[in-house]
């Protein structure tokens, strides 16, 4: 199978010295939606932070056969959107059109394509209709999926999103799961929410210490209460698969 992602041997440590990834070697195939959990501090954020050159460090990683590095970097983050976990740091313009024509009018599209590709990128995430709207004036449910259009206006092949369903009531929160359920792209999530990685994933990569502890099917790897609990993600002597508070 083509794959989307290919991670040898790479490791990175903060400018204060603590090491936050450690010889991690990882592949995500083309169409796999994939999750990436762990407790806090386990090197979630710090990975996907890797995958489209915001941060760069020791080690190999290469998108849909592409090598990483400054000659690509603008090929690979035309073809890999990176949905951040607090949708303010994505949204920033007066209007919701303006921050999802953001991406295509800097990629050089005509004004009609940037038009066409708002507009389908709204329909996608169920908000058309509201162009017009202050994205800081949306709930934090909308402003999740008005961030998530500013991605898909983009026609990413690869949606890399961190905590997409964090402060989300369960309404919002199931709404979300159903709209990524339906996206037919790669799909690399990184989440403490076990009930949207059994929801959305197929396969689960579970981190601790910046290091993959375990990387396996969703159904062997959520069945495996010990591992779980032995890293922080689900109560000790319990069933439930919450992660503990």
């Amino acid at each position: 199978m083509e794959k989307a992602i290919e991670i040898e041997s790479l490791s990175y440590s903060y400018p204060d010295g603590q090491q936050a990834l450690k010889d991690i070697n990882l592949t995500i195939e083309v169409g796999e939606s994939v999750a990436l959990i762990g407790p806090n501090g386990a090197g979630k954020s710090t990975l996907l932070l890797h995958l489209n050159g915001i941060l760069r460090s020791d080690g190999r990683v290469r998108v849909l056969g592409m090598p990483l590095e400054e000659k690509s970097l603008k090929q690979v983050r035309s073809k890999m959107g990176l949905v951040f976990q607090d949708p303010e740091d994505q949204l920033f313009s007066p209007t919701v059109f303006d921050d999802v024509a953001f991406g295509p009018i800097n990629m050089g599209y005509s004004e009609d394509e940037v038009r066409r590709r708002v507009r389908e990128a709204l329909e996608g995430v169920g908000m058309e209709g509201c162009e017009k709207r202050s994205p800081h004036h949306l709930s934090i449910g909308e402003k999740k999926r008005i961030a998530i259009a500013t991605i898909l206006s983009m026609n990413p092949e690869i949606l890399v999103m961190d905590e997409p369903t964090a402060n989300l009531d369960p309404r919002a929160k199931w709404e979300l799961i159903e709209l990524l359920r339906g996206l037919p792209i790669t799909k690399i999530v990184a989440s403490h929410d076990l009930e949207l990685v059994e929801a959305l994933c197929q396969r689960i990569i579970l981190l601790d210490e910046g290091k993959v502890i375990a990387n396996g099917s969703t159904q062997s790897i959520m069945s495996n209460i010990p591992l779980l609990e032995a890293h922080g993600l689900a109560p000790k002597g319990g069933s439930s698969l919450k992660l503990k508070t």
